[in-house]
């Protein structure tokens, strides 16, 4: 990639974007492990403020597949920036908004306020030409837990 190339520039920030938003999207609506595939192989995802850290594609695969299999959610990505630093390496930040409930059995549920409002600081490297997040960190301004579904 020539860095001062425009378009080879704007080809790795939607590359980066892509991730952001296949990683929400294996969340909500694929299998939740395989987001660790969106990760390098030392890869992490931290929340300082709660002292999470996950290292690493497995224990990502363990954190992220941990999940109650009866939670549903969606989750709104917004104001995403991708700055790229160097040929192979980018930063990003982004917003998001949760919404989820446990104990979901099917149909509508009620809409409520999102349970978190945040931002994610992502580093990304590309392994091999492809877009890796390196590492993704948590900023939860805006919390609270997960509701039960009523049925």
């Amino acid at each position: 990639m020539d860095f001062t190339d425009p378009l080879e520039n704007l080809l790795a920030e939607r590359a980066c974007e892509r991730v952001i938003h296949e990683f929400v999207h294996r969340l909500d609506l694929g299998e939740p492990a395989s987001v660790a595939e969106l990760f390098t192989e030392d890869g992490t995802w931290s929340w300082p403020a709660d002292g999470r850290l996950v290292e690493g594609r497995a224990a990502l695969r363990d954190y992220f597949g941990s999940r109650p299999a009866d939670r549903l959610s969606r989750r709104l990505m917004s104001n995403i920036l991708v700055t790229l630093i160097t040929p192979d390496t980018a930063v990003a930040t982004s917003y998001f908004s949760t919404y989820r409930v446990d104990g979901y059995e099917g149909g509508i549920v009620p809409t409520g306020a999102p349970v978190q409002v945040g931002t994610y600081e992502d580093a990304f490297r590309r392994v091999d030409g492809q877009w890796l997040l390196d590492s993704r960190v948590l900023s939860l301004p805006f919390g609270g837990p997960t509701p039960r579904a009523v049925g």
